[in-house]
């Protein structure tokens, strides 16, 4: 299931109690990108980007340290990120 904006927006304000610094939309499309690649649930996702919450079932750490596969999944996500705020919500 996709993760919206919205949402992502309210899990920072009230899970994380922080203030977005980021685009919420473009990181959701980003998420949902990945998320997509590799068949995963995008609130999972979120939370390894946002929390850096393990996720055992990719592997995403070992010892408490990122994994190839985790590096891997933020830098996607990171990247996806970067390209839809430089193509799609420039001003």
């Amino acid at each position: 299931m996709d993760i919206t904006g919205e949402q992502i927006e309210n899990y920072i304000i009230n899970e994380l109690d922080s203030k977005p610094r980021h685009n919420c939309m473009a990181l959701a499309e980003a998420i949902n990108h990945i998320a997509d690649e590799v068949d995963y649930d995008s609130f999972a996702l979120m939370q390894l980007l946002l929390e850096n919450k393990p996720i055992d079932a990719l592997h995403t750490h070992s010892y408490g340290f990122h994994t190839a596969n985790g590096r891997s999944l933020i830098e996607g996500m990171q990247n996806a990120y970067y390209i839809k705020e430089q193509t799609d919500y420039v001003d």
